[in-house]
């Protein structure tokens, strides 16, 4: 494609970036076939191509945002499915994140919008808080009736309800700042990403983690100082307050690898794991936190690449049930983690279908099954009878937000298949409890087969 940039406007590096971006494209639309929003709104300004040219013309032109603009920007998901179809390799991730950035510098959203994303900025990246927001949610259900016909606002405060568990979690009792050490002899050391709604929503993941980790001769630490990795206000556009949290999990990391050293800092949102990837990137003009962002980035990895590298002993229980898995778009089109997941649960005797149009998101990405109900909810519904039709005994994934966006539309069709993440299953599978999904569901514990023991 080509630009006219003037040389003042290349003096920005990320303008220089978004530029280079840009002269990849070649137009060929092929990034529109796997498109979630283009395949539901057959807009071309809803596709990858089209949201490329209205980037252009704004950041060529030097021109604030239009509401046109900012209407086709907010819609994209960032599921990254055309960044897995672009024969051209156009980075549509970094640039999309520019144009995020440049609409929150140059565009005044509408009060209600800006309220919203502000109440959801402030809260989600908190896990106190966000405890709380949800325990108010669970006293306000009676209200969405009376919230959803309000104008311009009322869908979105209807679906943060429709969102929000019906129980809160206990807190887990192996939160950090901690260590925990394998009885074992110590074969590696490993940080593990706590997060910030995760903890909060299902703390039995990162706990199904630890364990499994543990039994693997891994220690496992929660550094002192870590928190939400930024993703969810950098796809608002809000960079100031995503580096700020992204800087401060470098230095958090950088300690911990500087200091005992880390084998590998590992996540369980593959959400999360995009973002800490992408440090490097995000901090490549930072002179003070370059080095380190890079560092950070080249140790991230997500829990099943890590688990993979450690050569699993055979299972301590049977196992054999059949699992959909869910492959969240952060995973495969974000991190190109596509059969690992997969290898690690037939290894340990789980029956793995895939899902038809397994490439097309569900609709949670983040807060956008907030932002924009309308759209995610038909993707939802999308993804909830494509798993159906695989027949499964449970559903995994690797991602957070699926799982409470996939929940809430099993709940709707009134399925009552469970979804876990997948460590939860290779947990059990391995020696640990039956997850409470499972249990719940009325799934029968098969007896251990032998004792789990730790890799020498």
């Amino acid at each position: 494609m080509q630009t006219r940039f003037s040389p003042e406007q290349l003096r920005d590096p990320a303008m220089q970036a978004s530029e280079k971006i840009l002269r990849t494209c070649v137009h060929c639309g092929f990034c529109t076939a796997t498109c979630p929003t283009y395949l539901l709104l057959g807009d071309e300004l809803d596709s990858p191509r089209g949201r490329i040219y209205l980037i252009k013309d704004m950041l060529e032109n030097g021109r604030p945002a239009t509401p046109q603009v900012v209407k086709h920007i907010d819609r994209c998901l960032s599921c990254l499915s055309c960044m897995t179809t672009c024969p051209s390799g156009v980075h549509y991730m970094h640039l999309v994140d520019h144009a995020r950035s440049y609409i929150e510098a140059t565009y005044e959203r509408p009060w209600h919008d800006r309220l919203l994303r502000r109440v959801l900025g402030a809260l989600l990246p908190h896990p106190t808080r966000f405890r709380f927001a949800l325990l108010a949610a669970y006293f306000g259900r009676p209200l969405k009736p009376l919230l959803r016909p309000i104008p311009a606002i009322g869908a979105r405060l209807a679906a943060m309800l429709d969102l929000a568990p019906s129980r809160i979690e206990p807190r887990s009792t192996m939160e950090g700042p901690a260590a925990f050490r394998p009885a074992a002899p110590r074969r590696a050391r490993v940080a593990l990403l706590s997060g910030c709604a995760q903890p909060v929503l299902k703390p039995s993941i990162n706990d199904a983690t630890i364990r499994l980790l543990n039994r693997l001769g891994v220690e496992v630490v929660l550094p002192k100082g870590e928190g939400c990795c930024g993703a969810l206000v950098h796809h608002m556009g809000r960079e100031h307050d995503s580096h700020a949290f992204a800087a401060r999990n470098v230095e958090a990391w950088v300690r911990e690898m500087d200091g005992e050293g880390l084998d590998a800092i590992v996540i369980t949102a593959s959400g999360c794991g995009t973002t800490i990837k992408d440090y490097g990137f995000m901090f490549r003009d930072d002179p003070a936190m370059a080095e380190k962002a890079a560092r950070v980035s080249a140790l991230a990895m997500d829990v099943t690449e890590f688990l993979a590298k450690l050569d699993l002993p055979a299972t301590a229980r049977a196992t054999g049930h059949v699992v959909a898995y869910h492959s969240a778009c952060s995973m495969q089109h974000g991190q190109k983690i596509t059969d690992l997941p997969k290898t690690l649960l037939k290894a340990a005797g789980f029956v793995v279908k895939d899902v038809p149009e397994g490439h097309i998101c569900c609709g949670s990405a983040g807060v956008y099954n907030i932002l924009q109900p309308e759209i995610a909810g038909q993707l939802r519904e999308r993804k909830v009878a494509n798993i159906a039709r695989t027949r499964p005994q449970v559903i995994a994934t690797g991602n957070i937000g699926c799982i409470q966006q996939i929940g809430k539309g099993l709940a709707d069709a009134g399925n009552p298949t469970p979804i876990v993440h997948t460590v939860e299953l290779l947990d059990w599978a391995h020696g640990g409890p039956m997850p409470d999904a499972l249990a719940e569901a009325g799934f029968a514990d098969q007896p251990e087969r032998a004792p789990a023991v730790a890799a020498e």
